[in-house]
């Protein structure tokens, strides 16, 4: 079974991808990256959104995703290369499944955006 890119967006079902454009010290656990999502971007953690966030090298991303069940925490690495990421013009844009599949695979993900108008900046 082909389940795409990185596969999470069809485990998951988010209401919303939230891409967090300001990188972050991945070091930290689910704990902090809640606290972030609601004190620096002043949202809701548990609005059932996925927030994925990357490391300053843009090497690594988390993503952060609360359900009535509990919270999700992944964390990719890419082999080689570098995840596309948008300029830190805005604290948060926000992107379709299939453009985080296209993230996760190291693709830049903004060419869809471009032609199709899908990603917006929030």
């Amino acid at each position: 079974m082909d389940t795409g890119g990185s596969g999470v967006a069809h485990m998951l079902s988010p209401n919303g991808w939230w891409l967090v454009t300001a990188p972050v010290d991945l070091r930290c656990g689910m704990d902090r990256l809640l606290v972030h999502v609601r004190e620096v971007l002043h949202r809701d953690p548990g609005d059932g959104g996925a927030y994925v966030f990357h490391n300053r090298a843009a090497s690594r991303i988390k993503l952060l995703c609360c359900d009535a069940q509990g919270t999700w925490l992944a964390v990719r690495r890419l082999q080689q290369g570098r995840f596309i990421w948008p300029g830190e013009g805005e604290s948060v844009w926000t992107m379709s499944a299939e453009q985080f599949d296209w993230l996760c695979a190291g693709v830049d993900w903004r060419r869809l955006s471009d032609k199709k108008g899908l990603a917006l900046r929030v």
